[in-house]
């Protein structure tokens, strides 16, 4: 089976290089699967259910998310009725949404995508660690096939949390820093394993943002309202191949520049 994993998709810039090249994606890699990070689709901060279904009809077959799944409030009441969108796991019990999900393929194959915070240099949240041992006990009854995306900003915390579950699942793919980091190595269990896939949005700017605004707030430590930048765009992912016992065999990376 062949995965494409997306890195954060941010703004309407991101939105269109994923549109114009996913399609040769698809055909190019004989994808199986395509998962995306898609909590900054909406003007760089949340989602909204016109944007999440503009991302199915992509291609894109799951939708993770991490700390700005809450930031458009409507989609609070959207996000538990489509259990291919995601919010991370180890939220606290009574949180709508679905923290995990068993995707079925065309052929018939099934997949399980779990979605994690970080806690290090994060909201508060339930312990990744923890929380993920049954949930992937729980997916193993289905499906030996299991994806993580852990959102979480810590370099450190991102890679012991894969080898904490190196062997256990397919692939952990860290989100949430928009920067694509050159790590990506298969574990010695057979875990697919990459620190950030990076992001998928304007190149020319500070993660997603216009660079002026983010140094100005550098230099005077003031608040403002961020917009995304403009400008040619990049598309951030990584592919990864995985046997039928769950046990992944290559990883690669991919930037590819838009238009």
């Amino acid at each position: 089976m062949r995965t494409l994993f997306i890195g954060d998709i941010v703004g309407k810039i991101g939105r269109n290089a994923v549109k114009a090249l996913l399609p040769n994606l698809i055909d190019k890699y004989k994808l199986d699967l395509v998962i995306a990070n898609g909590e900054n689709i909406a003007g760089g901060f949340g989602l909204t259910e016109a944007l999440v279904s503009e991302l199915f009809k992509m291609g894109v077959h799951v939708i993770t998310t991490g700390n700005h799944v809450w930031d458009k409030k409507e989609f609070v009441n959207y996000i538990s009725k489509d259990n291919r969108v995601l919010r991370p796991l180890n939220y606290p019990p009574g949180v709508p949404g679905y923290g995990s999900v068993i995707y079925t393929l065309q052929d018939g194959m099934k997949a399980g995508i779990i979605n994690l915070s970080g806690r290090v240099f994060m909201h508060s949240m339930d312990c990744p660690f923890r929380t993920v041992s049954p949930e992937i006990e729980y997916l193993k009854k289905e499906t030996d096939i299991i994806l993580i995306d852990l959102h979480a900003e810590a370099t450190s915390e991102k890679i012991a949390f894969g080898y904490f579950v190196d062997g256990q699942v397919s692939a952990v793919i860290g989100t949430h820093t928009h920067v694509q980091t050159a790590d990506e190595k298969i574990l010695p269990q057979g875990t697919a394993y990459i620190t950030d896939v990076g992001m998928t949005g304007p190149v020319n700017s500070v993660i997603g943002i216009e660079v002026d605004q983010i140094i100005q707030r550098f230099l005077t430590g003031m608040p403002d309202r961020f917009a995304t930048a403009s400008g040619d765009g990049i598309l951030s992912a990584v592919v990864i191949e995985i046997n039928n016992t769950g046990k992944a065999s290559a990883i690669q990376r991919l930037q590819i520049s838009y238009p």
